[in-house]
């Protein structure tokens, strides 16, 4: 879930952005015409984002209505009227292009994360990686959640991961677990990327709570997996592709890590139609 208070600050800054002084373009209604506005998919997705447009609108203007047809999470068809606005002209036109580029963005990032967990067939589990835009964390982590996905840590203050830069100031793999363990308390969750059969081995003895086989073969990833028990948590990792997911769920792993979900999505094709505007074909002016 997304923490309000948060989604709210950020959308005040978006906004703020965008509309800076004043909406110049909007100022030229200087009525307080009442519209109505549709957001239409123009392509197939699934659903995320939501409460950006029930907050957007209400930090710009407190008498719009927000009415959301389709679920957090929901597939949908090109052409579903996703959602409906009704409010003053100004306010409706002054809000749509920041609320409308984030409803595209999380929804491609639900779309593209629906597609990587299909792939899977429930053998294991899609989740996301710290490679996503600086301040919008929160927001593409959500939408993995929402596309079927689960998020790895959030950020360097939930989780140790000892990779191998980290590994690279230590002794042995057994000093780095044990230093973690020794600073960060009981709470925190230890994880060691592995890159190599010996490297595996020696986390187990170490104690890591979740091992990561890097850049690894989903045949490397079986026969490593034979030295893991049970109880530690396992995770897939490295480049992995939307085409290679099938046979990486298969290697029995419990988790696959995909970066592409937050750094590489393409935004899906959403837009705005306000109701009643007539739409001036302007080049007839000219013959």
């Amino acid at each position: 879930m997304m923490n309000p208070l948060l989604l709210k600050k950020q959308l005040q800054e978006f906004l703020i952005e965008d509309i800076g002084s004043g909406d110049l373009s909007a100022s030229l209604f200087e009525d307080h015409t009442e519209v109505t506005a549709t957001i239409i998919a123009k392509e197939n997705g699934v659903f995320a984002g939501g409460q950006i447009l029930s907050i957007g609108y209400e930090l710009i203007d407190r008498t719009v209505q927000t009415n959301i047809f389709v679920s957090e999470g929901e597939q949908f068809e090109a052409g579903t009227v996703l959602a409906e606005i009704t409010g003053r002209r100004q306010s409706v036109l002054s809000g749509e292009r920041v609320i409308l580029n984030l409803l595209q963005r999380l929804s491609g990032i639900a779309t593209i994360t629906a597609e990587a967990v299909a792939c899977c067939e429930g053998e294991t589990r899609i989740c996301d990686t710290r490679k996503t835009t600086p301040g919008l964390r929160m927001l593409e982590k959500y939408a993995v959640r929402c596309g079927g996905g689960y998020n790895h840590r959030f950020g360097l203050y939930d989780t140790v991961m000892l990779k191998d830069n980290h590994l690279a100031g230590f002794p042995s793999i057994q000093e780095a677990v044990e230093t973690a363990r020794k600073k960060c308390g009981h709470t925190v969750k230890i994880e060691v990327e592995t890159e190599t059969e010996k490297q595996v081995i020696e986390a187990v003895l170490a104690g890591a709570d979740i091992i990561m086989f890097d850049n690894c073969s989903p045949e490397e990833i079986k026969q490593r997996l034979t030295h893991v028990p049970s109880n530690i948590i396992t995770e897939a990792s490295g480049g992995i592709t939307i085409d290679e997911i099938k046979e990486y769920s298969r290697a029995g792993v419990d988790y696959i890590s995909l970066g592409y979900l937050t750094h590489s999505y393409k935004a899906l094709d959403i837009s705005m139609n306000v109701k009643g505007v007539v739409k001036h074909d302007f080049t007839k002016n000219f013959f």
